[in-house]
């Protein structure tokens, strides 16, 4: 069924963001998408057909969503439409086993007369396992175009909620005019967020309270049995509570649950224990010590995709910092390590694992691999994280997760090898669509400051985009061996000027870089500016991502004082 979506024209740096009603089709969409026709073939290309396989040079074939032919001597029928994959590396599309894009919280119920704190309804309490992520997504929902400009082609998304949010459900990142939904009812997601001013509200409480109805659930169950095999019997009452805990019981589908703490995981592992669920363990951050419980237990495993905060562990000290100091930095630097090696410790133990990407930012989804890959995650091991791993979790590796002849037709098509620092990612093909990105140079990454060169001050700034010029302010102070600061914009939601702090701020040669993050009417974009300097002025662009990349020129007036 048509959609009728929200094009967002962002004004930051000299966006204004309104937003202006159209129709989506193949011919007009700022996403990049195209399928004009339902006929692929992308040329003489080097495929990675799944994880621990070589580059082959080939051509795939793909019509109505399917792969129909893959290897080096394909016949490609006359109308087909032509990619030519020469200098380009292909691999299977990346899958999420957890995310939350897309998802809209449902309205908080109003309490009822007569609300007890103690034994409030389980819709009021955050139990509502009856509860479908498929009737909380939108495919044109926050975050999905960003997930899908990272190389994602699947995701397993959660509702939002309580301690019993709902039923996980598979999407495909595919076009919005389509339901794009896989299978419903894949998991029972369960967290152990309390109730905030009743029960349950502690981890304590939660898990009580998830014996209390996991055991009712069970009861019910029994009671139904005997029901349909015993004359005699009393009719069960089923709740919805109960119903929508009946194939978690009968272990159609695990609990997925989100522990990111040691102690949390193994609060986890006691439940499943105790009540024989089957179990996936996700959010995962802090789990090196439990690895052999996680083991022991079969479950499947979740990990954030998400590098630790590094800035503590590179900030360096003066030859005078006192013992306890250098001391504390030596045990924070070799916690970070710790913290990046645990992927690889789970791969060194058999332990095949994905990733969530609930909280996680996609544009640091690369960064975040290439960190857990130095720390010893092998190449093979990152790639079926994101491929096969999840097809197997998901229990969808019949369709999905490797590229091959009948398989669904989704892919990454990068520049170079997909974790190399200077690939890019130049297509995304999703279910047959053909989702095309803008590839730009690579700046020298590491190069030192050209002499001369200052970028601490205030820097007024102007922009064209399709609102006119804007003006604002980028302020930058210089901050031990780094820096840090904030930037003006036209306020989105209304008059005036609005702020942000800007991030990953980088002078290499004469090129200024960072980062920042807009939000506008439940719309996040991340937005990067790269510019080159010449005395105190500047030109460069802002790239919006899908919203495309617009001119940039801004002059400064130095800080002298700017170190702190």
């Amino acid at each position: 069924m048509k959609k009728t979506l929200l094009r967002l024209y962002v004004s930051v740096l000299s966006l204004s963001m309104v937003f202006s009603a159209f129709q989506v089709s193949a011919q007009s969409d700022p996403t990049g998408k195209r399928r004009i026709t339902d006929s692929y073939a992308i040329k003489d290309a080097l495929v990675i057909t799944g994880p621990g396989k070589e580059a082959q040079l080939s051509t795939i074939l793909m019509k109505n969503g399917v792969i129909t032919a893959i290897g080096s001597n394909v016949n490609i029928p006359a109308g087909t439409r032509i990619i030519e994959g020469d200098s380009l590396y292909i691999y299977p599309g990346f899958i999420a086993g957890a995310s939350d894009a897309g998802i809209t919280k449902p309205e908080d119920p109003e309490r009822p007369d007569g609300f007890l704190s103690s034994d409030p309804p389980d819709e009021i309490a955050g139990i509502t396992p009856w509860r479908s992520a498929a009737d909380q997504y939108s495919s044109s929902g926050k975050g999905i175009s960003d997930l899908r400009k990272s190389g994602f082609t699947i995701i397993q998304v959660q509702p939002d909620g309580g301690m019993l949010s709902g039923k996980a459900a598979i999407m495909l990142l595919g076009d919005e005019n389509t339901s794009n939904l896989i299978q419903e009812n894949t998991a029972l997601v369960a967290s152990f967020r309390g109730s905030r001013g009743m029960y349950p509200s502690t981890a304590a409480g939660v898990m009580s309270k998830f014996r209390d109805v996991y055991k009712n659930a069970e009861q019910t169950k029994n009671v139904n049995d005997q029901f349909g095999n015993n004359l005699g019997t009393r009719r069960p009452e089923f709740t919805e509570t109960s119903q929508g805990m009946q194939d978690v019981i009968s272990g159609e589908v695990p609990v997925l649950f989100s522990a990111s703490s040691e102690l949390q995981i193994l609060r986890a592992l006691k439940l499943q224990r105790e009540l024989g669920f089957k179990l996936v363990l996700t959010g995962l951050e802090n789990y090196e010590k439990v690895i052999p419980q996680i083991q022991e237990s079969g479950a499947g495993v979740l990990i954030k995709l998400q590098a630790p905060d590094d800035k503590a562990s590179k900030k360096e000290l003066d030859e005078d910092a006192s013992e306890a100091a250098k001391e504390q930095l030596t045990r924070v630097q070799e916690a970070y390590q710790a913290a990046l090696a645990q992927a690889a410790k789970l791969e060194a133990a058999g332990i095949p694992f994905a990733f969530s990407l609930v909280d996680a930012k996609p544009n640091k989804a690369k960064e975040a691999i290439n960190k857990m890959m130095e720390a010893g995650l092998s190449e093979s091991g990152a790639l079926a994280a994101l491929t096969t791993n999840p097809a197997e979790m998901l229990g969808i590796s019949r369709v999905t997760g490797t590229l091959e002849q009948g398989k669904m037709a989704n892919m990454v098509i990068a520049t170079a090898p997909i974790f190399e620092e200077e690939s890019q990612i130049k297509h995304v093909v999703v279910d047959g669509y053909v989702f095309d990105y803008e590839t730009k140079k690579k700046k020298a990454s590491g190069e030192a400051p050209a002499e001369g060169i200052e970028i601490a001050g205030v820097w007024d700034y102007e922009n064209a985009g399709p609102a006119g010029s804007n003006e604002g302010t980028i302020t930058i102070t210089k901050v031990d061996e780094g820096y840090e600061g904030t930037i003006t914009y036209d306020n989105p939601s209304g008059s005036g000027k609005a702020s942000a702090p800007i991030s990953d701020i980088e002078l290499s040669g004469s090129t200024l870089s960072f980062t920042f993050s807009v939000s506008a009417q439940g719309t996040s974009i991340d937005i990067e500016v790269v510019g080159e300097i010449s005395d105190n002025s500047m030109e460069g662009t802002m790239d919006l991502g899908d919203f495309g990349s617009y001119p940039l020129t801004a002059t400064l007036t130095p800080n002298f004082i700017s170190s702190k």
